[in-house]
């Protein structure tokens, strides 16, 4: 009839009404084929239900049974930890006392180097005073000698003068 009013000829409006029915019965088939029904949803529902029970079950099992062995497995790891840090911590030691003893080593060596420049340098002074008094001692013998060939020539000039002195007068 809003048809009709609206200029539409009577054929015209009962072709575009009986067009839309069958659209509209169309969509409502669509809707109906994916609605369920109460009963059908509750079923689904009751299955998802027992799905999801039979899902926490077994998640409490693998999480237990999981839990357990990443116990264990953290249990294990913290044995090997602490022997891992035991090893490292004798290793340590070991090192320290090596590292004590080669510089208790080094340090006797050095002494013992030092007491051996100290020998050297004490006998090399004594070489020296030694060197130093026998030079006095040749210097004390070549100035007693050069006082004997002194005196000698002295004399011998003396004599020479005199004796010249002799003939003369």
């Amino acid at each position: 009839c809003i048809l009709f009013c609206s200029g539409f000829t009577t054929q015209q409006s009962e072709v575009i009404v009986s067009a839309l029915v069958k659209i509209m019965d169309t969509n409502l088939d669509m809707i109906y084929k994916d609605m369920v029904t109460k009963v059908q949803q509750e079923i689904a529902l009751q299955q998802v239900m027992s799905h999801i029970g039979g899902v926490k079950k077994d998640m409490i099992i693998l999480e237990k049974s999981e839990f357990s062995a990443l116990r264990s497995e953290n249990e294990k790891i913290k044995l090997e930890f602490q022997q891992i840090k035991k090893q490292v911590m004798d290793e340590i030691t070991k090192v320290r006392a090596d590292n004590k003893l080669n510089l208790n080593l080094e340090k006797s060596r050095v002494k013992e180097l030092h007491a051996q420049q100290d020998r050297a340098l004490t006998q090399t002074d004594r070489k020296i005073d030694t060197e130093v008094a026998d030079l006095k001692t040749m210097l004390e013998s070549h100035k007693l000698d050069n006082i004997k060939y002194l005196a000698g020539s002295v004399f011998t000039c003396l004599t020479v003068a005199l004796g010249f002195y002799r003939l003369w007068i």
